[in-house]
């Protein structure tokens, strides 16, 4: 609850509390506040043994944590086994390893003519067309 106050802070609760209620009313405003929240703990486990037993049998094993979406969805992740044969499946290394080798055409097959059976290799510059099928070039038109 209190994980993130460090000693500096603390030692000034402290200093402030002990200005504020005085070292002769000190011990007794910690007692109250301790019953205070030993009550209210009291309280919630009540309400949950109440929650749990209205729910019936069925609900025995429910815990108030699993409410929590990100704790729900990590439970039901690692407990279903179609998503864990799916995760085992997927090899990123390898989809990326055949990714680039596509890209830098490193096939396993050579490909015939220029072109393999995914399509022509985009990487080699394309011949220049032949004069006679390069199409006339208007400047004024432009």
């Amino acid at each position: 609850m209190f994980n993130d106050i460090g000693a500096l802070e603390l030692v000034t609760i402290v200093v402030l509390a002990i200005l504020v209620f005085g070292p002769d009313k000190l011990p007794k405003v910690i007692q109250d506040v301790m019953g205070v929240i030993r009550k209210i703990r009291a309280f919630s486990e009540s309400a949950k043994q109440d929650i749990r037993s209205e729910l019936g049998p069925d609900f025995k094993d429910f815990e108030f944590e699993d409410l929590n979406p990100k704790t729900f969805i990590r439970k039901q992740l690692a407990e279903n086994e179609d998503l864990r044969e799916i995760r085992s499946s997927f090899d990123l290394r390898q989809e990326l390893n055949e990714v680039t080798d596509a890209v830098n055409s490193r096939e396993t097959e050579p490909a015939a003519a220029g072109t393999s059976a995914a399509g022509p290799d985009l990487l080699k510059k394309p011949a220049a067309p032949a004069a006679e099928q390069r199409t006339p070039f208007d400047a004024d038109a432009t």
